[in-house]
Order: structure tokens, then sequence, then C-alpha cells
């Protein structure tokens, strides 16, 4: 087994402009703290496994949750202080934590009969308060890590609970299509984490895609910055404008593609083009997103066609395909998801 990079929900280029704002001087601190612990290579990558949409035999299907507490430092797990069936504990992120990934454990039992994350029954184990002000919430391959954030710019990551499904998400990915996080196949990486984390709100909430904001990460700015989330999935790169944070840089057709070294290729920043086709094909299904788009971006990231560095042009066919075979072709799903791809420059020619 290779090692893992952390995934992490704020981006670079973000945490940099934070950390260049002499106006939040506390946040300014605490994102560099959280820059500096972005590339850290942690914990080991678990083997490449595909599972099957659902499983039989006698795996628990109840979640194993457990939430620790690092107490302001960076030591990992942190105390136990809550385990599965325990009551409220009375501290705000500890339990936000705990709903959370019991929200999104129920996503995928429900939607797809998947076991939590590796399909066979893994336990969800969570870290809360995890360093001084940090501005970031992480999947090391084995836990999810939760900052309290800084109070001038990022409230407390549990607050969001697309973010701890986007994080888990990530651990899907790497038990299943395992995509590497590099180029267009580490935007995909972000984006399928972006695409289930706003599914498991949405199913919590019982939204349709008409419903839904597609925000990733709303709530999580305070008052003091000008924007509603950390990623727009309906208008990628309308997120935030701040005048000390700037403008929202993703964006939304391969016209804008941003060629770049940064961020392992610029893996949070083109991740907005395949969220938008997401969010195309989801709108022009209706329903609830999870029953449409949904299981087809859930057909592609199990099938043998999707490849570890899939580029965003052979994913969009193995979801064409996945669409024909789930609901037939020339069905309004199969058309939706392969005019979404076109819409946003992915495929072209007839």
């Amino acid at each position: 087994m290779t090692a893992t990079r952390r995934h992490s929900v704020v981006p670079p280029y973000l945490l940099r402009a934070v950390a260049a704002a002499s106006e939040h001087p506390r946040a300014a601190s605490a994102a560099r703290t959280a820059l500096a612990e972005m590339d850290v290579v942690t914990a080991p990558k678990h083997e490449h496994r595909v599972r099957p949409q659902g499983i039989s035999g006698t795996v628990d299907r109840s979640p194993q949750r457990t939430v620790a507490d690092a107490r302001g430092t960076t030591t990992l797990p942190g105390t136990v202080v809550r385990r599965e069936g325990d009551p409220d504990s009375g501290d705000a992120a500890v339990d936000e934590a705990y709903a959370g990934l019991g929200a999104t454990h129920a996503f995928w039992l429900d939607v797809f009969g998947r076991v939590s994350i590796d399909g066979a029954g893994l336990p969800l184990d969570a870290t809360v308060h995890y360093g001084q002000d940090y501005d970031n919430a992480y999947w090391d391959g084995r836990r999810m890590v939760f900052g309290d954030g800084d109070d001038e710019v990022f409230r407390r990551f549990t607050v969001a609970l697309d973010v701890i499904g986007h994080e888990l998400a990530h651990g899907v990915t790497q038990y299943t299509a395992d995509l590497t996080y590099q180029g267009q196949s580490g935007a995909l990486n972000e984006s399928v984490s972006d695409v289930f984390g706003s599914l498991v709100a949405q199913y919590a909430a019982g939204q349709t895609a008409d419903q839904a904001t597609w925000l990733i990460g709303e709530g999580l700015f305070t008052d003091a910055v000008h924007g509603v989330a950390l990623r727009s999935m309906r208008a990628p790169g309308t997120a935030y404008d701040d005048p000390v944070l700037g403008k929202d840089p993703q964006p939304a057709t391969m016209a804008d593609y941003v060629e770049t070294t940064e961020d392992s290729g610029g893996v949070h920043l083109n991740s907005g083009i395949p969220n938008h086709a997401f969010f195309l094909a989801a709108t022009t299904i209706g329903g609830y997103a999870w029953e449409g788009a949904g299981a087809v971006w859930w057909d592609a990231l199990t099938s043998p066609e999707t490849t570890e560095d899939i580029d965003f042009a052979g994913f969009a066919r193995v979801t064409v395909d996945a669409a024909a075979a789930r609901f037939g072709q020339g069905s309004t799903e199969h058309a939706a998801v392969e005019d979404a791809w076109r819409s946003v420059g992915v495929l072209t020619g007839p």
C-alpha cells in the first residue's frame, strides 16, 4: 500500500488569499497553518477495490460511529468523546460530526445499498477540535478531521453536512475508482466528492434537484465575507466575490479550463466543469437527483471503464453509456447526461 495526501475541502488558492489578509490577522495565521499541512502525507492508502452496489451476508448494516476530540492539538485520533448509540454530548462540533456521519451512512445505504464507505461496514471515525483555529476539514484515508475555523473568515467545519458528505465521498472514491489525485482525474476526484456531498445534503433534506441550492460549504463563511459558499455547482465562479479574498476562480466550461501546476494541477479549480455538467444533467432530469444523474454517476464511478487516470472526456463517455444502460438508449436521462457534457465543452462533435 502507498501513502495518500489529505483531501481537504478548502482549496489552497482560497487559503492563500486568507493567509494574505491583513484585515483578518487571526484568520491569516490559521490559514498559513492549514496551508503548511495540505500536502502532508498521511495514512496508508487502501488497495483499489470495486464493490457491488449491494452486499449480502453478515455485515452489520448499521453505522459504527466514533467521534474523538483533539482538544486543540494536532495529535490524532484524540480522546473518544462519543460512540455509536451515545446521547448528545452538548458539544456542537461533536454532535454535528456524529449526525453528519450518520446522515452520510444512511444516504449510501438507502440509495445505493452500500454499507459504509467501503461497502463492507467500515467504522466511521472522526476527530473534532483539531488544531488551533484550524481552517479546514479533511479525509486522511481513514478518518474525518474537522477544524474549528478562525471565527473571522471560517466557522467550524462541522456546520455543513455537504462538507462531511464531500470528505467521506473521497473515501468512497478511494475504495472504487481510486481516481489519481492529479490533473483531470484529480479534478474528477474532487467533483465526485462535491456531487455526492451535495446529494447527501439533498437526501437528508428531502430536496428535489430544483429545490437544492447546489452550493458546497454553505454556512462556512462568517458574515464578514461577501460570499455564500466555497463553490457553486449551479454557477461555478460565483460562490464568493470578496474585496479581501477575491473572486471565486472556478471555471464552468472547458473554454476557461485552468492550466496550472499548483493544487495538483488545479483539482479544486477545474472540478467546476464536471460539477456544472452534473448540475445540468440533474436539473434537466428533475426529481430527486440521486435517482437520476446521481445513479448514473454512481454506475460510472464503479464501472471498470473508469480507470484511475481517466480524463474528463473519458469519464463523460462512461456516464453517457451508464445512462443508456440504466435508463435506455435515447431516454430523457441519456440525452440529459450527453447534453450536459456538451454544454460544458467536454464532449464535442456529432
